[in-house]
């Protein structure tokens, strides 16, 4: 059998896996959340914040979609004419065009060029979220944080590209398959390792002192049976308004971290209840879960991109030989653009099922609906999350329940808890 049919083997066999690996491993069984208790939620919240969060909203759209219009269009200028190809050999010119100039240098520059071209677009959000009080930064500190994404992106990327085409090097006729395997052990390896070295990139961390709340916590982990090394607190409140918790780490690394304008705002039941949330992610195995699903999704990703990038018609808009060329990375980053773009509403649903189930255990665990409603009427006054989003949005991109399902599936559990 050929290389292209051991591809398309392969391929199918990877789809199939990451269909099962979701089928088994997804929640697609939500817990209940009455539409009627949905409405009674979003009549007793305040007017004036469901009407100023849906404003927030509907400022910061514009924007956000056009963005996603104008980045789709410049990764297909780059990948399906010869502008990609062009730009990446004007790097490596300097370099004598030598492969890895062109491979590190050109696709980094490719990249640039699309996040340059989006930029005004993230400037655009974050007047918005400076004006509507969410972020605390200014420009100055927004823009350390755009160099510091910028850095540690440049970093992932010039190790991905390396590798990536040495392996093509090495391995001209099988490079798919060694690159499947190199896709899938990254995202392993950048799920586990990275928050815990990029995290201090962003923020400073300081240990919760000792009061009845760390205690709270603590015991909190220890009896869901997840082991904690501690509680830090993030000074995230030196960049942003918006409130958060979540469990980082993997066995001895693994910490409770509590954002520190959440111990501002919020009384220590919400608190509670918050970290009862990120809790259940780690007793459930969420991060490794999404893990085997990303790493098989990635392998996919290469096998297609092999398959797909080897069309000749599509080479030829792109002015390149093959898709294994580096002067071809932008062809390579059109793909990956359109395809995601295709699967977000998948990732989407995904998400906001594994977030579900993660509040039900919160409920489970805390045995405390009231202060879960109360924390959810919180977090969406202060972070200014429309309550009840429009339905092609919340379909489309929205990563948790809404506000009101969330606290509609806390009046359901309410009704069924024992007395």
């Amino acid at each position: 059998m050929s290389p292209r049919g051991w591809a398309m083997l392969t391929l199918a066999g990877l789809g199939i896996a990451v269909v099962v690996a979701a089928l088994v491993l997804i929640p697609w069984q939500r817990p209940p959340a009455p539409r009627a208790d949905q409405l009674a939620a979003l009549r007793e919240l305040p007017a004036d914040q469901v009407e100023r969060a849906r404003q927030f909203r509907a400022a910061l759209r514009p924007g956000g979609w056009t963005a996603l219009g104008v980045g789709l269009l410049v990764a297909l200028a780059l990948g399906l004419t010869p502008l990609g190809s062009r730009l990446i050999e004007l790097v490596g010119r300097p370099f004598g065009d030598h492969w890895i100039a062109q491979a590190i240098g050109g696709g980094l520059a490719v990249v640039l060029v699309a996040d340059l071209v989006t930029l005004p677009f993230a400037a655009w959000r974050h007047a918005v979220l400076t004006r509507y009080g969410l972020a605390t930064n200014g420009w100055s500190g927004w823009a350390v944080d755009l160099l510091k994404s910028y850095a540690v992106s440049a970093v992932i990327g010039a190790v991905a590209l390396l590798g990536f085409y040495t392996v093509v090097r090495l391995a001209p006729r099988w490079w798919w398959a060694f690159g499947a395997a190199g896709a899938a052990t990254l995202v392993a390896l950048l799920s586990f390792v990275l928050p815990v070295l990029v995290e201090p990139v962003f923020n400073r961390f300081s240990p919760m002192p000792p009061g009845p709340l760390r205690t709270e916590l603590m015991e909190l982990a220890a009896r869901d049976s997840v082991p904690v090394r501690d509680v830090l607190v993030a000074d995230a409140s030196r960049r942003t308004r918006a409130v958060n918790a979540y469990v980082s780490g993997l066995g001895p690394t693994r910490r409770i971290v509590v954002y520190d304008n959440l111990l501002r705002e919020a009384t220590p039941a919400e608190v509670t209840a918050v970290v009862a949330h990120e809790l259940g992610h780690a007793r459930d195995r969420d991060v490794p879960v999404g893990t085997l699903t990303g790493a098989l999704g990635a392998a996919a990703a290469v096998v297609a991109l092999y398959l797909i990038g080897s069309w000749p018609p599509l080479l030829r808009l792109a002015g390149v030989d093959s898709v294994a060329q580096p002067r071809a990375f932008g062809l390579l980053l059109a793909l990956v653009t359109v395809a995601g773009l295709i699967f977000t509403p998948v990732q989407a649903l995904m998400s906001r099922r594994i977030e579900a189930r993660a509040d039900a255990h919160a409920l489970a665990l805390t045995r405390d609906p009231e202060a879960f409603e109360s924390m959810q009427r919180r977090l969406a006054g202060i972070n200014l999350a429309d309550p009840d989003p429009p339905r092609w949005e919340y379909l489309y991109s929205a990563s948790h329940p809404s506000t009101v399902e969330r606290i509609a599936a806390a009046r359901a559990y309410a009704r069924k808890a024992p007395a």
